[in-house]
């Protein structure tokens, strides 16, 4: 078997995914608004997949391999793929909220996390660290050659913060994104020795750092979904979808293209031609 083809886009793809990515930063806007102590997960549900339907997108989430909502509500020590329902938020709570938009048949893929109420601040800190190395990953995406340098980036990163050791989950990993949402290539958070595809103009990365404040060993609950940490430590998730184009490269589900996030490293966000 072969390698999965990287699709390359044209740029106005890349701009219809734009479309995507700022209806979808808007509808991750009003699910992170509506994390509050009391709310229900179904609630953000709610929210997030109202903002879809009144810009007349669709959800990429909803029914994909038979999942059952329009985002994933990931609470505490559930890394990934939790199942919005009758779950209550509580103070302290650390939720992370993975959703995804399609307009015209291409799509977009965002993940932010929200403290509920007051913060322990060893969870600000896992958020604010996740947060960043996704940024250094997306600043490597611009300045590397290959796609490896993402992970490598992401790794330095995080192994370089002084403190608590924070874990980088290596059983869920980025991805191509397109006209389908998950595509090849696959996008490491972590340092290997393979380089990866090459970067080049036309490829759109989902760039998702998963960091977990204990052992990066996971398990999958009985829903089939819901992926936990095994010791129960604390998990976290960013992400963003990534444009990479002939002029330079530009977040998809950021308002201002990754402009305020990656300037300060060097990296000066261009809109799609």
């Amino acid at each position: 078997m072969g390698q999965p083809k990287i699709q390359y886009k044209t740029n106005a793809q890349m701009r219809t995914m734009r479309e995507a990515g700022l209806v979808l930063s808007r509808a991750l806007d009003a699910a992170c608004a509506a994390a509050v102590p009391g709310a229900r997960t179904r609630d953000l549900d709610a929210v997030f997949a109202d903002v879809l339907k009144e810009a007349g997108a669709t959800s990429n989430f909803l029914g994909y391999h038979g999942f059952p909502a329009t985002i994933c509500t990931s609470v505490n020590e559930e890394v990934v793929h939790g199942i919005p329902g009758d779950k209550v938020l509580a103070d302290g709570d650390i939720i992370s909220i993975d959703g995804g938009a399609i307009v015209d048949g291409w799509h977009a893929d965002s993940a932010r996390t929200v403290i509920v109420g007051e913060a322990d601040p060893a969870d600000r800190r896992l958020s604010d660290v996740t947060e960043e190395a996704m940024w250094r990953g997306i600043a490597a995406a611009a300045r590397g050659r290959f796609v490896g340098d993402i992970g490598n980036a992401i790794d330095d990163y995080v192994t370089g913060v002084p403190g608590e050791k924070l874990g980088i989950l290596e059983d869920y990993v980025g991805h191509g994104i397109g006209s389908e949402m998950h595509q090849a290539p696959d996008v490491l958070n972590y340092r290997t020795g393979h380089r990866g595809p090459k970067l080049k103009a036309g490829m759109c990365l989902a760039i998702e750092p998963m960091l977990v404040r204990g052992d990066i060993e996971t398990a999958v609950l009985e829903d089939e979904w819901t992926v936990i940490t095994v010791d129960g430590s604390r998990s976290c998730q960013w992400e963003h979808s990534v444009a990479i184009h002939e002029k330079g490269i530009w977040v998809l589900t950021a308002p201002d293209g990754g402009a305020s996030r990656l300037e300060p490293l060097g990296v000066t966000p261009v809109p799609i031609p």
